[in-house]
């Protein structure tokens, strides 16, 4: 059995004053699942994740780092 792994980031930019954290999460989400419909064939048991938001500018919160990346 070999581990083989495939990473998706999304960078999302706005001029509006509502985040779109969402919608790169989405992104991410939609390219993984393309990614297991090319190779459902090979592997079925493929796992999707951790997905999570990296960095946010902006917006209430203000400024987010994540403190760490896998």
């Amino acid at each position: 059995t070999h581990n083989r792994a495939v990473k998706v980031h999304a960078t999302v930019k706005t001029t509006g004053k509502t985040g779109v954290e969402m919608e790169a999460l989405t992104a991410v989400q939609v390219g993984l699942l393309t990614v297991y419909d090319m190779c459902k064939a090979i592997d079925k048991g493929m796992i999707i994740g951790p997905t999570y938001l990296v960095e946010k500018e902006g917006g209430k919160s203000g400024h987010f780092v994540r403190s760490f990346v896998e």
